[in-house]
């Protein structure tokens, strides 16, 4: 049920994508720009606009380039990370810096950044409200640069606090999501009471969605770099709990380990109790979350975005 109901809205995204963020020319900079957003992705971001704009009992289709808007900028990030990372796969495709080489795929997640603030203006809604969602959009971009900053800092320091933690991921991830859910209801000039709900819900979303990923990145059956957090070095909340404890990582920061290194490593995590920490810290990000929605009437679209919530902080990819 869930599944098809975030499918069936990702499918107008993807049918947006391809209307209004076509290849052109130069054809190396859009192919390099659209190489990611193509490559797939659950488009859970803007699938959360489209249901909050049902939720408020509005028509969806007036803020499509919106949320469209959402998941460019979600897409500049991944291209920008993905260079400061030296990461070489991203959605089971070469990342753009890797096919395009560095100084264009700098140049393609740039573009992808002013293309999200042009696709705002596309919508059919008030000026004011296009003008409050720009505003909003502008600071989200400011916030998401902030939290990445104090995510690279963190790998250069001894310790890192949970609290400090939870400040980094609630800038980094949480307040795209944020956006996600409270952009509708400034695009349709809802009252502040309802914008500031929403914004918690996702910045709260946001958050247990994050700490789910770094415990997935523990998991040897996504597919994903398996345990490329501990190599790299990240202090992620399970890490914080474990360091804690007294918990020493053979492979934390060695950047190359076997298998059967990192597999002692995530043993001890799972003994010591920081991934049961981790786990149960997203399910209250989770429960805290839910709760904002009580701003909305009941519909089909607020029980599919409750759904959603847990979701995100119990998916298995």
């Amino acid at each position: 049920m869930l599944k098809e109901e975030i499918a069936k809205r990702a499918e107008i995204i993807n049918k947006a994508i391809e209307e209004l963020l076509p290849e052109k020319e130069p054809l190396g900079l859009y192919k390099a720009a659209r190489h990611l957003i193509k490559a797939g992705g659950k488009r859970l971001r803007p699938v959360i606009s489209l249901l909050t704009a049902e939720a408020l009992g509005k028509d969806y289709r007036k803020i499509i380039p919106a949320a469209l808007s959402i998941e460019t900028i979600h897409n500049f990030t991944l291209v920008h990370d993905d260079i400061m990372d030296r990461d070489e796969m991203r959605r089971g495709v070469p990342t753009v810096h890797r096919v395009y080489g560095e100084a264009t795929a700098i140049l393609a997640g740039d573009t992808l950044f002013a293309e999200a603030f042009k696709l705002l203006t596309a919508c059919d809604v008030e000026s004011e409200g296009i003008r409050k969602a720009t505003e909003m959009l502008s600071e989200v971009c400011i916030k998401i640069c902030e939290g990445q900053y104090y995510d690279m800092s963190f790998e250069e320091r001894e310790t890192v606090s949970e609290e400090e933690y939870l400040k980094m991921v609630e800038l980094k991830t949480g307040v795209l999501i944020a956006a996600s859910a409270a952009m509708p209801a400034i695009l349709f000039g809802e009252d502040e009471k309802v914008v500031k709900a929403l914004w918690d819900y996702g910045l709260l979303s946001g958050v247990g969605f994050q700490i789910q990923d770094d415990l997935l990145d523990l998991t040897e059956e996504t597919g994903k770099d398996w345990g490329s957090d501990i190599l790299k070095g990240k202090k992620t909340l399970i890490v914080i709990k474990a360091f804690e404890k007294g918990i020493n990582l053979k492979t934390f920061g060695k950047g190359k380990a076997d298998a059967s290194e990192i597999r002692d490593d995530i043993e001890k995590l799972k003994e010591c109790g920081a991934i049961d920490y981790a786990a149960k810290k997203a399910r209250e990000m989770a429960e805290e979350a839910k709760k904002r929605l009580d701003v909305l009437p009941e519909s089909k679209a607020k029980e599919i975005l409750l759904e959603l919530t847990d979701f995100l902080v119990t998916r298995k990819a």
